[in-house]
Parts: C-alpha cells; structure tokens; sequence
C-alpha cells in the first residue's frame, strides 16, 4: 500500500476488529499510531479496544443476520476477526461479495473448527500431528477413550483458550471430562475431538508472519498453558537448528494453505528431535504478548504491516530476551480495582499492563507482567514474581 489516509476524513481506511480483548486492543494502538480508522466489535459495551477505538458497536457476533447487517452498514475495508466466537459462515459469504476477510475467511473457518483444521493438517498436508478422533456421541467417546488410550485429552471442535478442554488422566475422569466439556463449548457443540497425549519436553508458538514479499518467522516462544490457556511465556526459546527449521516448515506449510495476509499463532510440542503440529491462530497470539518488549517490531504492529501490505522484515529482530506472566485473578465485580501496583513495579526491568476489562465473574486474566532480562530463567521468575503481586480489592 503506497497511501495511508487519516481517519475521520474521506481518505481514511477503515478497520472492523471483531472481538475487542486485550489482543486487540493492542492491535488497535498500533493502527491509531498509523492513522487508521478503528470499529471495535463485541458482544458487550466497554470492552478493553473499544476504549481505544475511534467508534464501537456491540452485537451478538455468532448471528449471521447482525454480523451481516453491521458489515454491509459500515463497509470497512478490512475485517479483522479476534477471536473465535463468529459466524464464519458469514465471512465466507462476505468475501465472496468483495469484503476483505483478514488473513482469509478460510483461514478463520478452517482454524475455528478443530475437525476442519486438524483434517487439513494430517490428512490433506500430511503434517506430523498427535493421534486424534472426532466424535459426536457417548457411545463413540468410550470408543475413542479406547482407541487413543488413557491419558488423553478431550476438547469441543469449537472452542478457544481453552475452555471446554479437559486432560483425561484415568477411567475415573471419563465421566467428568465428557460433562465438563458439553459445558464449556462454544455454542454448545455436541462435535468433540479426542487427542492422544503427547508427553512432550516443549511446547512453542512461532509466529508466522504471512505478507506481500513471502514468509517471515519471530523467534520461537516457550510457553506453559493449565487447562489449555496461556500462564507464562518467554522469548526466544532455545531450539537445535532441526528443530527450528522443522517448525519453520511445518508453520509455512499450513499458513501458505490458509491464505491470506497477516500474523499467525502456530502451536507446536517438542518431543525430542520431532516437532508436532497442535494448532494455528490467524491472529496475533495471547503467549505473543512477550513481543510487547522482546521484539524490536511486536506482533500486533506485524499484523498491521501485513495487512496493509508494508514491509515486513525477513529477519524479525529480538531487542531482548523478555517474559510475561499471565494476571489472572479470582472474584466478581462490574467495578474492579487493583492494588499491588506500586509493589508489582517494583521488581527489576518489569511492566504491567491492565487490560480494563469492565467485569470479572469468577477467574478472568485481567493483565500481563512483563520482564525483560539478559537471563530467560531470571525474565521468567521475576515476571511471575510481578504478576502475583497484583490482586482485586477486595
């Protein structure tokens, strides 16, 4: 893109953000340092990008008809999905008739569905995956349970962060697992995968930069997760060269099949010399929010870059090697205030941001501690050590 117009004129261009957490409201400060026009979407009013954003509209993002009827109102040039709680079928509808889907509608239909993405993966771009099952009955999920074997892992096919995914230790937790899980899916999906555990030694995002000049990789992320959401990570990870180029191959694989310009969260476990497909984002990733400090460009002014089709470096630089932590706190409020602040700064070369979420109804990430270091272990402790000292007023 060779001209960037200035928002509220006739030559602005105009970004839809559908979601409006944390990921974008950080996404949508790097495209107001740009000038670009920012509609922030969500299913509830005050979410953390619409503070930021220069309008917000709040509706039910998985109706077809209020989705549609939004898109075709305000005609931005780009949409921008943010999380996985959308109508896909929409935006595939919506990109027939010319509206701009980032990275793709297929993108954000294939990787909202587990079935459609891991089919893709194993089956269609023969990518290494863990051994996996789709059922859609309890008589099929005790069929599963014994064809994968014990431990397993079992999750809706659509889902996020998480939620629904429940870690099948024994035969004793064969009944909660399938409850748990009918409980927390999105939408309340009767459709569940059941994954083989893999006892990994690591487990990484690379983000994968997708844009007009080809393919550009960030150093690898370490992460740790509990129930299948983000706690911790760091940058870079320490990988063999193999390794790296195996992910590398395996991230470039899938993301040249999903089309599209833009960021890219690919997950993968390392086990050994072998690296394994787990899944892929087509967005800017929570584990990434490490780049805020590690990265000399972060991820989310990536995404911007590729979407507007500025350049993207082919060797993303790291400014330092730096950790996050996730706040996750516990209580219930349509007021939540903080304290620990003061003490949180406190400990050596950290940040905090609060993400100003307006409520909190039981446990809720609300914030990141961020650290940098020259050491990776010592970026980590003391990015755990700032995290934990924020807290609700209770």
């Amino acid at each position: 893109m060779n001209e960037i117009g200035t928002a509220n004129s006739g030559s602005q261009i105009s970004m839809m953000l559908l979601g409006s957490g944390e990921l974008g409201k950080e996404f949508t400060i790097a495209a107001q340092r740009l000038g670009i026009y920012v509609i922030a979407v969500d299913r509830y009013p005050n979410a953390p990008a619409m503070q930021v954003a220069h309008q917000a509209e709040v509706i039910n993002m998985q109706d077809h008809f209020q989705i549609k009827h939004l898109i075709e109102k305000l005609n931005p040039t780009f949409i921008v999905p943010e999380i996985e709680a959308i109508s896909t079928r929409t935006l595939l509808e919506l990109e027939m008739n010319g509206f701009n889907v980032v990275p793709s509608a297929k993108a954000v239909h294939l990787t909202m569905d587990r079935q459609g993405i891991r089919d893709l993966a194993a089956n269609e771009l023969n990518l290494p995956t863990s051994k996996f099952k789709f059922i859609d009955n309890y008589q099929d999920y005790l069929e599963g349970i014994k064809k994968i074997g014990i431990p397993c892992v079992l999750k809706p096919t659509r889902s996020s962060s998480g939620k629904g995914q429940f870690y099948i230790k024994s035969s004793e937790d064969i009944e909660t697992a399938w409850h748990y899980a009918h409980e927390n899916s999105r939408g309340k999906s009767d459709a569940f995968i059941i994954e083989e555990f893999i006892k990994f030694d690591e487990e990484i995002t690379l983000l994968t930069v997708k844009h007009q000049d080809g393919t550009s990789f960030c150093q690898p992320i370490g992460h740790t997760q509990k129930n299948g959401d983000y706690q911790e990570s760091w940058q870079p990870h320490d990988l063999k060269e193999n390794v790296i180029k195996q992910a590398q191959h395996i991230a470039k694989t899938i993301t040249d099949n999903l089309g599209g310009h833009g960021i890219f969260g690919v997950e993968l476990f390392i086990k050994g010399d072998e690296v394994y497909f787990n899944e892929v984002s087509p967005r800017p990733h929570d584990t990434g929010l490490v780049t805020l400090v590690s990265q000399n460009i972060n991820q989310f002014e990536l995404h911007l870059r590729a979407i507007l089709g500025l350049p993207v470096p082919k060797n993303i630089s790291i400014r330092t090697p730096a950790a996050s932590a996730a706040i996750l706190l516990v209580g219930n409020s349509n007021e939540p205030s903080f304290v620990g602040v003061p003490d949180a700064l406190k400990v050596k070369n950290s940040d905090i941001k609060l993400f100003g979420k307006p409520f909190i109804n039981g446990q809720r990430r609300m914030g990141v501690a961020l650290v940098y270091d020259d050491k990776i272990e010592d970026a980590v402790q003391r990015a755990n050590q700032c995290a934990k000292k924020i807290d609700l007023k209770h």
